[in-house]
C-alpha cells in the first residue's frame, strides 16, 4: 500500500472516531440518552463499576483490541518508512511473438544516467522510473555546470538518453520529467 493512501485512510478513520466521540458528548449534554445521563458528571465512576462486574472477559477483549491497534500502527509505520513510488521491471512489447521480454528498471535508469553524465557540461545525473510498471514515468535529474549551454544541452539530452530510453521501453510516448539544476559559479572569493 502506498504511504499517501495509508496516511489518508488512517487520518480519516481517526477523524471519524473523534467526530463520533464529540457528537456523543454533545448528544449526551442535550439529553438524547436520557435525563439521568445528561446530569452525570464526566468523572462518574460507572465505567469502573462495569469493569468490576465484567472484568474476567473484558481484559482479554481489551488486550485483543490493543493488539489490533498495535498491528495497524505498525503496518502504517512500515508503509511510511518503506513505501516507494519506484516502478518495477518493465514489460517490453515484443515484435509479435508469444514470449515476454522484461527490462530491469535499474538497468534502464543507470544507462540513462551514465549517458547523460558523459555529455560535456553535465557534472552528475540521476534517473529513476516511477509509477506503475505498465505506465511508468522517467525522472531524470542532471546537475550542469554554470557555463554550459542550457538550451543545447537540453536538446542533446532529449535527443540522446531520453530518446534511447523511449526506444528501449518500446514507448514513444514515455512521459519524462527532466530537471536541470545549474551548479553555482566557482568565481574568486573575496576575503
Amino acid at each position: 500500500m502506498h504511504a499517501d493512501r495509508t496516511n489518508r485512510a488512517a487520518l480519516i478513520v481517526f477523524a471519524l472516531v473523534l467526530i463520533a466521540g464529540a457528537g456523543a458528548g454533545i448528544a449526551a449534554s442535550w439529553g438524547v440518552f436520557g435525563r439521568t445521563f445528561q446530569h452525570h458528571a464526566l468523572t462518574d465512576n460507572s465505567v469502573s463499576h462495569y469493569v468490576g462486574r465484567h472484568g474476567i472477559w473484558l481484559w482479554w477483549a481489551a488486550a485483543g483490541v490493543a493488539l489490533v491497534v498495535v498491528l495497524l500502527a505498525l503496518r502504517w509505520l512500515l508503509a511510511l518508512l518503506f513505501s516507494t513510488d519506484r516502478s518495477g521491471d518493465l514489460n517490453v512489447a515484443s515484435g509479435g511473438g508469444s514470449g515476454r521480454t522484461s527490462l530491469s528498471s535499474s538497468a534502464l535508469t543507470e544507462a540513462v544516467a551514465e549517458e547523460t553524465e558523459s555529455m560535456s557540461g553535465v557534472e552528475s545525473a540521476k534517473a529513476r522510473l516511477i509509477g506503475d510498471p505498465d505506465d511508468p514515468e522517467l525522472v531524470l535529474e542532471a546537475r550542469i555546470r554554470h557555463d554550459a549551454d542550457l538550451a543545447g544541452l537540453h536538446t542533446r539530452i532529449v535527443e540522446g538518453p531520453i530518446a534511447h530510453a523511449r526506444t528501449a521501453t518500446g514507448r514513444d510516448d514515455l512521459p519524462v520529467r527532466l530537471d536541470l539544476k545549474v551548479s553555482a559559479a566557482n568565481g574568486p572569493r573575496v576575503g
